[in-house]
């Protein structure tokens, strides 16, 4: 629970196989016996190096993972740590705007921000990531039980003060920054990275050429086109380049427009506005972009502790490119021309 105009899609409610091993031998010399030991000749294939579990690239370490929640109008931008995030999730919130949930464990930024308020939607993402740690400003009070016994650790502002600050030049509630490894110092029990459905790779057959994708949420439109040069979908949002507080352009080598049931929730803001419920558990289509193309796919999750599994249209494994993701939740409204 989002430059060029191109589709747009509207919110109504918001194996890797490792390679066989092989082995070459020296034919016999005449009079000798075939049995003979293989010659120093012999050799198998390299094993292939390990890989992260979120973002395909070499690193076998599996650090633990922080989720946090950040801000994602105007008034918040420009976002600060995003750019070393694993995972970019985009959800709907209140009044048709958007907030993003960054997963970090391969690379820690030393700060984040701005941290703003976690929603319904994050508890039922979450649970995937096994007890990840998880940064954020408050929630409705009706929430607070709900946050309390789910599959998280909780290094708020209120559970770890001294983790969080007040940026200069910025004006609340969009100047709370805040610094990672005091987070994770809260955390010690929060769950390593490890798999959650994910397959990186080559890119399968059945692409369609695309130079950029929209998304339309009911107050917000985000656009990703594709560099060649940089080899990511670079992201504008409302017709303006979302640029980082490190420098440049925000983007991507892979985005997931991954199309979930929404609807309302229990929730609503201090304006009454409703919350939305981002269904993120069961099955539904997808279109993944990646290497300027779009691929139509599926996806589907059994449960919340389990991962989300991303599948070609002929069922075969729909893979990433390497490098962070943008999973972009939306109304299941796919449309390729």
């Amino acid at each position: 629970m989002r430059v060029p105009r191109m589709i747009a899609v509207t919110l109504a409610g918001v194996a890797v196989l490792a390679p066989a091993a092989a082995c070459s031998f020296d034919e016999p010399a005449p009079g000798k016996n075939p049995q003979a030991a293989p010659s120093p000749s012999a050799s198998a294939s390299p094993k292939p190096k390990p890989t992260h579990p979120f973002t395909g690239l070499p690193g076998a370490a599996r650090r633990p993972v922080l989720a946090a929640k950040i801000e994602n109008t105007s008034a918040g931008k420009p976002q600060l740590g995003l750019k070393s995030a694993d995972i970019v999730y985009v959800e709907q919130v209140e009044a048709g705007l958007t907030r993003l949930m960054a997963i970090f464990s391969s690379k820690l930024p030393a700060k984040i921000g701005p941290v703003r308020s976690a929603r319904i939607s994050d508890l039922h993402i979450l649970p995937q990531f096994g007890k990840p740690a998880l940064a954020y400003s408050g929630v409705q009070t009706k929430m607070i039980p709900r946050v309390q016994e789910a599959s998280l650790v909780d290094v708020s502002d209120s559970r770890a003060p001294g983790a969080y600050f007040r940026q200069p030049g910025r004006y609340a509630p969009y100047n709370l920054f805040a610094n990672t490894r005091q987070l994770l110092a809260k955390a010690p029990g929060a769950s390593k990275a490890g798999d959650i459905g994910f397959t990186f790779g080559e890119a399968p057959e059945g692409g369609v050429p695309r130079k950029a994708f929209s998304v339309k949420y009911p107050a917000a439109r985000f656009t990703f086109a594709w560099s060649k040069e940089e080899e990511k979908w670079l992201i504008w949002q409302d017709g303006t380049k979302d640029m980082a507080a490190e420098g440049g352009q925000l983007g991507a080598p892979t985005i997931v427009v991954q199309y979930v049931k929404t609807d309302r929730s229990e929730y609503h803001d201090l304006n009454q506005s409703y919350t939305p419920m981002v269904h993120s558990v069961g099955k539904g289509k997808a279109v993944v972009l990646r290497d300027g193309q779009a691929f139509k796919a599926a996806w589907s999750r059994k449960s919340e502790e389990d991962g989300t599994v991303f599948t070609t249209e002929a069922g075969e494994p729909m893979n990433f490119a390497p490098g962070q993701v943008w999973v972009v939740l939306a109304a299941p409204k796919p449309v390729i021309p």
